[in-house]
């Protein structure tokens, strides 16, 4: 007995979208106000995109780039493209100039659709885009003045072509859908391509209810950036349960207009870094909004602070969960769900395992590994080790990357995360491989340092790096931005007592600097390297 050769392809999410919830919304912010259309609409949308990008000569397995907020059009080409058997390759747009034109050359993109506040960039780098043949416009204008050659609005595009098109019945679930470079912090960016496959079994997995449980009741606001990983993979899981969408636009950084935005769409679910959420407590402050119709904050890139989660559940009545996923990934492969025999213990012990960043999701597996010995490490919530992965969804290389092999090891993915892992097998993220502070031969954690740090109430923001140190290789460094009203009280002695009441001795910064904030990357995460470059000589200098 055997099962249907049956493909997992993304047309399957489209269709469910059209066939049963044709009358589901997609409200999509605009300068004007909310764009609000159908799942049936938008369905006619992916057709009539596909015809136009036909037209343009974009065929199987052809390249289009996307420079794009969170919008209906992005969202539109988040289908279209890979359904038509094309890749969609969505570009950062926070990333430098010598970055996009490397990443767009690289990838051998055809088309590249680009919002008109992204034109900027676009029009500063096209004569050095090798493979680009023609540029989309996307903006709601009848007509905008741009120097790049031969573009076309997206409306314009879309203009008199057929609402319906013709799939290629023959695509197979292993053949290319997506695209997402990394954001480096030495060399080029890395590509990951994703399969049909990836991406129909990861928005499977997110939909799990003890995973993310995105529901056909959920309103979905997606606060991660559709160029970063398919915004986790939440608009794919979205469309195809049939969940109202909320996408945020050019409004994505605005705190308040998320604020209210989470308030009159009446938001359940939504996800983004842990520095947004942090911030949106300052907004919370001075706003009165009502978001109660929150059931669950998803928060992921990097761990959030307890002294945050306790904050929201305390105080809102907003419960938040830890995730924990990357690139290569596409992105999730853990997440932070209390078992149900947990309900019984104490408060404190529960919330230690929800500042964790959880079990393994389904379908995965997984390896904690000494980085010297190449042994696992035990499973006692102490020793730390390299997280290893493999599974349907992760990437077993770099898109043409001879980097590759310093990375995918013998069918495993080395994430370059330190962690440790306790016995009920949630992991606890304690750094990354680059992070890490190694001082007298032993390891220090930044982000638990960190954490602690940022759970003192006159605190913003902190972050910990590891400085070169004459005697010890390296110490640890207190990066900290006060709360607008503390700035004259906190203290550097401060911050080290506090500390010194929780972490052993050797394990406390030896000096705190101030800040006015703190640096972050092109997806919100805390940007170390800068960091470390501005106080590479704070202890020899200071010695």
């Amino acid at each position: 007995m055997s099962t249907m050769d049956y493909q997992l392809t993304i047309r399957t999410m489209l269709e469910r979208a059209r066939r049963f919830f044709p009358r589901k919304e997609i409200a999509s912010w605009t300068p004007a106000g909310m764009f609000r259309h159908t799942y049936a609409d938008h369905y006619r949308r992916v057709c009539q995109l596909a015809h136009g990008l036909a037209a343009l000569g974009v065929g199987r397995g052809d390249k289009v780039a996307t420079i794009a907020w969170n919008n209906h059009r992005h969202l539109e080409a988040y289908f279209a493209v890979p359904c038509m058997g094309a890749v969609t390759h969505t570009v950062n747009f926070r990333l430098p100039p010598e970055h996009l034109v490397y990443i767009i050359n690289h990838a051998e993109n055809k088309v590249l659709l680009v919002d008109e506040d992204f034109l900027p960039l676009v029009e500063a780098v096209y004569p050095k885009l090798t493979t680009v043949k023609a540029y989309v416009i996307m903006t709601d204008k009848d007509h905008v003045e741009t120097r790049l050659p031969g573009a076309i609005r997206y409306e314009e595009l879309l203009a008199g072509q057929p609402d319906q098109y013709p799939w290629p019945e023959d695509l197979n679930e292993k053949e290319p859908a997506g695209l997402c470079f990394t954001s480096a912090t030495t060399g080029n960016p890395k590509g990951v391509v994703y399969t049909h496959r990836a991406i129909v079994l990861h928005a499977m997995t997110i939909c799990m209810a003890d995973t993310i449980g995105v529901s056909e009741k959920d309103v979905l606001l997606p606060l991660v950036p559709m160029f970063h990983v398919n915004a986790w993979g939440t608009p794919f899981a979205a469309v195809w349960m049939g969940s109202k969408l909320v996408l945020p636009g050019a409004a994505l950084r605005d705190l308040p207009a998320i604020g209210r935005m989470c308030q009159d769409e009446r938001v359940t679910l939504t996800a983004a870094v842990p520095t947004m959420w942090l911030g949106m407590l300052q907004v919370m402050a001075k706003m009165d909004l009502d978001l109660s119709s929150l059931r669950e904050i998803i928060v992921g890139g990097a761990a959030a602070p307890r002294s945050m989660i306790e904050t929201y559940e305390k105080r809102f009545d907003i419960q938040i969960c830890h995730a924990y996923g990357m690139t290569e990934a596409a992105p999730l492969s853990h997440v932070c769900r209390v078992k149900s025999y947990m309900a019984d213990w104490s408060e404190d012990a529960r919330y230690t395992v929800r500042a964790k960043q959880g079990l393994l999701a389904p379908g995965l597996e997984m390896r904690v590994v000494d980085q010297i010995t190449g042994a696992d490490v035990p499973a006692d919530g102490r020793t730390m080790g390299e997280i290893w992965l493999r599974g349907p969804w992760v990437a077993d290389e770099y898109y043409r990357d001879e980097r590759s092999a310093q990375t995918f090891v013998e069918g495993w993915y080395r994430t370059g995360d330190v962690a440790t892992l306790d016995d009920e097998g949630y992991i606890n993220i304690m750094d990354r491989t680059k992070d890490v502070v190694k001082s007298g031969g032993e390891w220090i954690s930044t982000v638990e340092l960190e954490n602690a740090i940022m759970a003192m109430a006159d605190v913003a923001e902190a972050a910990v790096v590891g400085i070169a140190h004459p005697r010890w290789d390296e110490r640890p460094l207190a990066c900290v931005v006060p709360r607008a009203d503390a700035r004259d009280r906190l203290t550097a002695a401060a911050v080290r007592d506090f500390l010194g009441n929780r972490f052993p001795r050797w394990w406390v910064p030896d000096d705190v600097v101030f800040v006015d904030e703190i640096p972050k990357t092109s997806t919100m995460k805390f940007d170390k390297k800068v960091l470390r470059s501005r106080f590479s000589e704070h202890y020899t200098a200071n010695r």
